[in-house]
């Protein structure tokens, strides 16, 4: 196996280049992320369902060798098949629930040679920006295990910043990649709507505010796995077609003088975190030192109204998962968190002219906050509201749902709104606290221009030294 300096230093991209070597076998590659899981996951509690074994079996009987072949992955526990793989959405209720079939892009991962070693954790349903769940427990945040590790893909945000493995899956409606990402000092990209798979289980999940791809140590393992996932599967509603050039080749270039529009605070205009502030001006600076021309300037849409309707959207299509489910029997919900509970009753009481309205709503507010790239290339803001914070801070066991919204959104308030619009958006790992918690940035690009965002997200990491790994403070 390698040792725990060696396996830190790789990512997707040089595990493979390795491999290709000679130096190591995709055994020992294999086997020393299993070796990582067991001795980092009793402290952290972020890899549920492991397959260990079958993983190692179905390397062994590889018909043929890929690029990735035997390279370690996770995938979430949430709207995501893995035949034969239990799929709970971080639910005491769905738990032992499984699939004969795999999702799109678990299959396009699997035909690339990946190797499927368990799920990472969820929230319930994907509903928290933190990971604590009845179900599995809760994911601790490497950095400091007193904080979150964010969500809703707080468990492969963990894995990936903790060392276990370079990349995992996540997904993403309201900001459930780049939420972890910057709190676990990573990079988190959510794709151009409908660029990667929906099927074929889906097919336009919550009016397209739904997006899988993953979390990363670096920008070309981001690139390199979107290259392997991107594209339209057969019956899908509609698709963003990837461009002709491969993205792992196309980050190789610098993108050219960028227009950048910066934003200091909230969309609201009210004050953000201090760490989050400064995490938005120190790149700032780094961008115009690489030529870039960024001007502070404010999107024209009203925040407030756009996150408010489209989380209720989200929240609506829980309808039909719970489809003959009496909300007014007190039991006839039990196995699901509180929080999660008040969330059915209220898609169960949405009427289809309210839901069809609100769609009505988010179509206006994107349409206005869309024009704001007539002007500017990209947008720069924060990820989130500071850096993770401690556990604890959205409790599951409430039941009042307005109030469990509004303390999310102020943790996570600028993620959202870019669901919504399908645009793609990125968290980068720019800062770091005097006591050591990432601070991401996010970078938000033009529909359909995702190569421009992650050739710029390349030319910053050439320049800046990131810490994306941090072995857990054992306390």
């Amino acid at each position: 196996m390698l040792n725990h300096d060696e396996w830190i230093a790789c990512d997707l991209v040089g595990l493979a280049e390795l491999e290709m070597t000679g130096d190591v076998s995709r055994e020992e590659i294999l086997r020393t992320a299993i070796h990582e899981i067991e001795r980092l996951n009793p402290i952290l509690n972020c890899v549920i369902m492991p397959q260990f074994e079958q993983a190692l079996d179905s390397l062994r009987q590889a018909p043929e060798v890929q690029r990735f072949t035997g390279l370690p992955y996770l995938i979430k526990d949430l709207h995501t098949p893995v035949k034969g793989l239990p799929l709970s959405n971080g639910s005491v209720r769905f738990k032992g629930t499984t699939f004969d079939f795999d999702s799109t892009t678990v299959s396009r991962l699997r035909r690339a040679g990946l190797s499927i070693l368990g799920r990472s954790t969820s929230s319930e349903f994907g509903l928290s920006a933190a990971t604590e769940s009845v179900a599995w427990g809760l994911t601790r945040n490497p950095w400091n295990t007193d904080h979150s590790a964010g969500g809703s893909s707080g468990g492969a945000g963990s894995a990936v910043a903790s060392g276990m493995l370079p990349a995992a899956h996540a997904t993403d409606s309201a900001g459930s990649i780049r939420i972890p990402a910057t709190f676990n000092g990573l990079v988190g990209f959510k794709p151009t709507r409908a660029l990667n798979a929906f099927g074929p289980h889906r097919g336009d999940p919550n009016y397209g505010m739904s997006h899988e791809h993953a979390v990363t140590r670096s920008v070309r393992d981001c690139a390199a796995l979107l290259d392997i996932t991107a594209g339209p599967d057969a019956g899908c509603p509609y698709f963003t077609a990837k461009p002709d050039v491969p993205f792992e080749i196309l980050i190789q270039t610098p993108p050219g003088q960028l227009t950048i529009g910066m934003v200091t605070t909230t969309f609201d205009g009210m004050p953000v975190h201090d760490e989050s502030k400064s995490a938005v001006e120190r790149t700032a600076r780094c961008l115009e030192e690489l030529g870039h021309r960024v001007t502070e300037d404010m999107p024209t849409f009203d925040n407030q109204l756009l996150t408010s309707t489209m989380i209720r959207v989200l929240m609506g299509s829980l309808a039909g998962l719970f489809s003959g489910v009496p909300t007014d029997n007190p039991s006839a919900l039990d196995g699901l968190q509180p929080i999660t509970q008040e969330a059915v009753r209220f898609s169960q009481t949405t009427s289809l002219r309210d839901h069809l309205q609100r769609a009505t709503v988010i179509n206006q507010q994107v349409r206005s906050l869309a024009t704001y790239w007539n002007n500017f290339d990209l947008l720069l803001c924060p990820t989130a509201n500071g850096p993770a914070p401690k556990h604890g801070i959205l409790p599951m066991d409430h039941r009042d749902l307005n109030q469990f919204l509004d303390n999310l959104f102020t943790i996570a308030p600028f993620t959202a709104p870019f669901n919504a619009s399908g645009q793609p958006a990125i968290s980068l790992p720019m800062h770091q606290t005097a006591d050591g918690l990432p601070v991401g940035v996010q970078f938000v690009g033009k529909f359909g221009e995702d190569a421009r965002l992650l050739q710029l997200a390349a030319q910053l990491e050439a320049v800046n030294q990131w810490q994306t790994c941090q072995s857990p403070r054992i306390t």
